[in-house]
């Protein structure tokens, strides 16, 4: 079975799908979407979205997220990003905007659907792909971590030039293998209400990141 369509990353990761713990891995999330039909999210469909919107050849940001939002119609298999129709944003995905608004003046967009990001090579990988409603953090210990790790090494394997947006303690933990020298790494704390305030308002990572982009003879993300 090839569970991910996009051929860039499943040269990279056909070995891991033939893995133990992968296997195990796919067994448990499919009984969870067979004994909890439409509460686990996103759809199954788009537990790897990512990766197929994003493709390894075309990676230039990374955004690291936890696992998706677990409300009824609001992930869609991308970090932070959301559904068109869903009003209001989530307070972490407003507190982006915000920044973003503050940092290059960019007004608040008309819907939270992060995939013209990832169209733009803007990889939005959550840690756990999929949730359980109302219970965040639900599918922690299915074995998601192990995979998103291995994406995260082969991206470092093949891609330098890359800008890495590590949010929170979580971000940073899961990219150490990044070589700092071939990379920009940019660490601030999560854009959660809880620690926004604490350094993610004023980071000027989208500035950051562009300009890097740009000294690389790359194009800027349109953020």
């Amino acid at each position: 079975m090839m569970f991910i369509q996009e051929k860039s990353w499943f040269q990279v990761l056909e070995k891991e799908f033939e893995k133990p713990y992968f296997k195990e891995l796919m067994r448990a999330v499919d009984a969870q979407y067979e004994s909890n039909p439409g509460a686990i999210f996103p759809a199954q469909n788009e537990i790897f979205r990512a990766l197929e919107l994003c493709p390894l050849t075309n990676v230039h940001v990374v955004i690291l997220g936890q696992d998706p939002y677990p409300t009824r119609g609001h992930a869609n298999g991308l970090c932070f990003s959301v559904e068109d129709s869903v009003r209001p944003f989530p307070k972490s995905l407003q507190n982006i905007f915000k920044e973003i608004e503050q940092d290059l003046g960019i007004a608040y967009p008309q819907n939270g659907n992060l995939e013209r990001w990832a169209k733009q090579g803007v990889l939005l990988l959550n840690s756990v792909l999929t949730v359980k409603e109302g219970q965040p953090e639900s599918h922690s210990k299915l074995g998601w971590e192990k995979f998103t790790d291995v994406v995260i090494n082969q991206l470092a394997m093949h891609r330098e030039g890359v800008v890495y947006l590590l949010w929170g303690k979580k971000a940073e933990e899961k990219a150490k293998v990044v070589n700092l020298t071939w990379n920009l790494v940019l660490t601030a704390p999560h854009p959660s209400p809880l620690s926004a305030y604490r350094g993610f308002f004023g980071c000027r990572h989208f500035r950051k990141a562009n300009e890097y982009l740009k000294s690389k003879g790359r194009k800027p993300i349109q953020w």
